[in-house]
């Protein structure tokens, strides 16, 4: 779990913003619904955006991205399957907010941003709790962690036109990962399982995120 620097009230919000926009829906993963109770979104929205921080709504963090709701998170992140053993690529570090929940999910998240400010942003707001858990780097999503590997689960936090092939290939034998998929009209939260017989995909729900920035 996180170094705790919060404020009671933060935790109250954050406790009620879980209960009332995740738990009461879909999302029953305890040990995620447990992460999200302990990690105030407001400590990853710029002040003047705090109190839209426990909202059930996207919220702009700077250079034309945005947090995404709490409910898309705690979906995003229950059925991406996190286990303790595992290896999480994320693209899109952003604020940092959901690298701060994989991060207590799984023993190491490598986390992707293209825009270089908002990477040091969202870097500085993670080392701020104390998880040292984090591997970070600044290049274009679309193509995968800079070095050649593959990770158990992927985690993409804005929208390719379609699944980028490289970072496909990054994802391991049984791996999941759970990304939007379309034009900002038409978007779809898609989950991928690579099998022994192809690739699985599953439709989770409509949504709409910033575009995948890149070359």
């Amino acid at each position: 779990m996180v170094t705790n620097p919060f404020q009671p009230d933060d935790l109250f919000r954050t406790r009620r913003m879980v209960a009332d926009q995740i738990r009461s829906r879909d999302v029953r993963d305890e040990r995620v619904l447990g992460v999200m109770e302990c990690t105030p979104r407001g400590h990853f929205v710029p002040p003047s955006r705090r109190e839209q921080a426990w909202l059930d709504q996207p919220v702009p963090i700077g250079h034309g991205q945005t947090i995404s709701q709490p409910y898309i998170v705690g979906l995003m992140t229950e059925k991406l399957d996190v286990r303790p053993e595992h290896e999480v690529l994320e693209i899109g570090t952003g604020c940092g907010y959901q690298t701060v929940i994989l991060a207590q999910l799984c023993r190491r998240v490598f986390t992707m941003e293209y825009i270089e400010a908002l990477g040091q942003q969202g870097r500085a707001n993670v080392e701020a709790l104390g998880l040292s858990n984090v591997e970070y780097a600044i290049g274009d999503g679309h193509k995968g962690w800079p070095t050649k590997r593959t990770f158990d689960r992927i985690l993409v936090a804005a929208a390719a036109e379609q699944i980028p092939l490289q970072l496909l290939a990054q994802l391991a034998d049984e791996g999941k990962m759970v990304l939007p998929i379309g034009p900002p009209s038409d978007q779809q939260l898609m989950l991928l399982e690579k099998t022994t017989g192809g690739v699985k995909q599953t439709l989770l729900c409509y949504c709409r995120f910033v575009p995948l920035v890149g070359e």
